[in-house]
């Protein structure tokens, strides 16, 4: 499929491409590229083996330009092929930049995104109403609309992946009757408006500060209530409950503009629709976790399950015993800090090294662990300015960051070192050692080695991370600075 992309690329712009990136998955089985070439806008490409998926895709892309919403660019199509190309976006999702900015302020919610998050739900009623009003349901997919058959499967997915995988006690007859209960509570709002289905901040990408929006083929006709409970209770983003509050009337603000809305029965469904999404959200993370045995995914459990527990306190909004009884089971299970098995003894040791000099020795005994060679990220080295300053300083920094290939780099070592980490603390492993290797040990390494250990201390707090930079008495280096 990369042929046929690459294919595209030189009928589109008129030549091949200079480069071709691999960029970080979502979860689906859809894959992505980067696509740069002389004189040309960088691009991303899709190649998307599921035809109708892509098909939703493309058809909504082209409905939400016509009305000038913020969705990429579509360069160009080979929907037979099932590839086709889009305005590149960048790397920076807004989860990406709560991330990092709670990072920054030590764990807290930073009240620096609540602008951004405002003005992410002050757009999704214009999608919602005016987008509903140009789209074409008829090939929306799996279904044109979220009816009853999409939530019971909603339902069974979380029954069948989170609560039979994680050995939740439910009575079948009394959980069955409980979700033909919610169904016909949550079939009673209006319906007859745009559901984006996965409006959540791994989908909002931040352009120059800016919101835009992306991974829509999953829309459908559905009730307004929906995408934003999917977005203020997306569980990893963690948001504070004044915090959903506040985002919650600014969205009813935006979205009186576009229709009449009568605040208090919207906010009954709106509760209705928390709790569907929660469940469809543990459903995935079972899936992921338990069946497909990717450990990183389990780690949302535990916000999915204060999530619910937050919900018991407040009062279900429609009579459900059983259900309730297993969110209580959840809740009282997932939520507390030993949710997940962890082991206070984990030590991570993460090296900066030069190649000249060989390989870091272990320091366990084991040997084991990863050893990352930073060498394809363009080097800082060669210029004369920073020749005397490390991966530590600001200019340097900068200096990696802007390429894109630090982004796609970042990204898989990301996502691997997390999920080691989190199979080494279920197995109560003591040690876990990664390397990044650059050709002086100065900059790229320790730029690298730096932003993983503080990555890590954010997301694995009973992690103790330990620095290496093994090179640092040979700063600045005495061969010219090329690392």
């Amino acid at each position: 499929m990369q042929e046929r992309l690459i294919a595209l690329y030189r009928e589109h712009f008129g030549q091949a491409p200079s480069a071709v990136l691999e960029l970080a998955g979502d979860g689906s089985n859809r894959a992505y590229r980067r696509l740069l070439g002389s004189g040309n806008p960088p691009v991303v490409g899709v190649m998307g083996p599921d035809h109708e998926e892509n098909r939703a895709f493309l058809a909504f892309t082209r409905a939400f330009r016509s009305i000038d919403l913020p969705v990429p660019r579509l360069h160009a199509e080979d929907e037979a092929g099932d590839v086709y190309l889009l305005e590149d976006l960048g790397d920076t999702t807004l989860f990406d930049a709560l991330d990092e900015a709670r990072l920054a302020a030590g764990g807290a919610f930073p009240d620096t995104l609540v602008p951004v998050y405002r003005e992410v739900v002050r757009w999704l009623p214009k999608f919602q109403v005016r987008g509903g009003k140009v789209v074409d349901y008829a090939v929306a997919y799996p279904r044109e609309a979220f009816d009853r058959q999409s939530i019971l499967w909603d339902l069974n997915y979380f029954k069948y992946h989170f609560l039979k995988l994680a050995h939740v006690p439910f009575s079948e007859a009394r959980l069955e009757h409980d979700f033909e209960t919610l169904i016909a509570f949550l079939l009673e709002a209006d319906r007859e408006h745009f559901l984006y289905r996965d409006f959540q901040s791994r989908n909002v990408m931040l352009q120059d500060g800016a919101p835009r929006f992306i991974d829509y083929q999953g829309g459908r006709r559905g009730a307004l209530a929906y995408d934003v409970a999917s977005l203020l209770y997306d569980a990893k983003a963690d948001l504070p409950a004044e915090v959903r509050d506040e985002l919650l009337d600014s969205y009813l603000e935006a979205l009186a503009l576009e229709v009449p809305v009568e605040r208090r029965s919207f906010q009954l469904q709106y509760r209705g629709y928390v709790l569907v999404r929660i469940m469809q959200a543990l459903g995935a993370y079972g899936y992921r976790g338990f069946f497909e045995r990717k450990p990183r995914f389990l780690r949302s459990v535990p916000f999915a399950a204060r999530n619910l527990r937050s919900l018991l306190e407040e009062g279900l909004p429609v009579r459900v015993p059983e259900l309730e009884r297993v969110f209580a089971h959840i809740a009282s299970a997932w939520s507390g800090p030993d949710a997940l098995p962890s082991q206070p003894g984990l030590t991570l040791h993460v090296f900066s090294f030069s190649y000249r000099r060989g390989y870091p020795e272990p320091v366990d005994g084991h040997g084991g662990g990863f050893v990352f060679d930073c060498r394809a990220v363009p080097n800082p080295g060669r210029e004369p300015e920073y020749r005397s300053q490390t991966g530590l300083d600001p200019a340097v920094i900068e200096f990696i960051e802007k390429d894109q290939a630090t982004a796609s780099f970042w990204a898989a070592v990301r996502d691997l070192s997390e999920a080691h980490v989190t199979e080494y603390l279920r197995r109560g492993f003591e040690s876990l050692t990664v390397s990044f290797g650059c050709t002086g040990g100065q900059h790229r390494s320790v730029y690298f080695a730096e932003r993983l250990a503080k990555h890590v201390e954010g997301v694995f707090p009973d992690v103790r991370v330990r620095v290496h930079h093994r090179e640092q008495v040979h700063w600045p280096a005495r061969d010219g600075g090329q690392s």
